[in-house]
C-alpha cells in the first residue's frame, strides 16, 4: 500500500497554527473538507476525540497519527500536517508532535485502515525521513518528499 493512494494532495500543509490537540485535529479536518472529502465536520471531529481519548495517538519522536473509522468517508483518506512549533499531544514519550498524519476510514473497513497505519508508521521510523519532513518549508515539498518515500521498497 502506498501513502499516495489515500493522502489527499489537497490536504497537506506546511503550518499547521494549532496549539493543542483539538485545534490540530480541527485544522486537518478543516483540510479533508476542503478537498471534499468529508461530509460533515462536527461529527468527525468527535469521532477523532472520541479515539483520542482511548489514549493518545501522539507515538513519540514528533509523530502523531490521529485516526478513526467514520461514516463521513467512501474510502480511506488521510490529511497531513507540520507543526513548525511542535505541539503537545500527550506523546508516549511526553515529546512536542511536528509531523501529523490524519487518517479517516470508513467504518467497516478493517484491513485498509490497519494496513495505512502500519505504512505510514514504517516510512516514519526512518530518522532521515522524518527530519526531512520536518525541514519543509511548503507542501510542494513535503508532497515531493512523501511520494520519493513512497516510491521505495518496504
Amino acid at each position: 500500500m502506498k501513502i499516495m493512494d489515500f493522502l489527499n494532495k489537497k490536504a497537506i500543509t506546511a503550518n499547521l497554527k494549532a496549539t493543542d490537540k483539538e485545534g490540530v485535529i480541527r485544522e486537518l479536518v478543516d483540510l479533508l473538507a476542503a478537498a471534499d472529502e468529508i461530509k460533515n465536520k462536527e461529527d468527525l471531529v468527535k469521532s477523532l476525540l472520541t479515539r483520542e481519548s482511548l489514549g493518545s495517538t501522539g507515538i513519540g519522536q514528533g509523530i502523531g497519527i490521529p485516526h478513526a473509522k467514520s461514516s463521513n468517508v467512501k474510502s480511506l483518506v488521510a490529511a497531513f500536517g507540520l507543526s513548525q512549533r511542535g505541539v503537545n499531544f500527550d506523546s508516549l514519550d511526553g515529546e512536542p508532535v511536528y509531523i501529523f498524519f490524519l487518517l479517516i476510514a470508513p467504518e467497516e473497513s478493517a484491513g485498509p485502515h490497519l494496513k495505512a497505519l502500519a505504512r505510514i508508521s514504517r516510512m516514519l521510523k526512518d530518522k532521515y525521513f522524518r527530519e526531512l519532513l520536518k525541514k519543509s518549508k511548503d507542501e510542494k515539498e513535503i508532497l515531493r518528499i512523501l511520494q520519493d518515500e513512497d516510491s521505495k521498497k518496504y
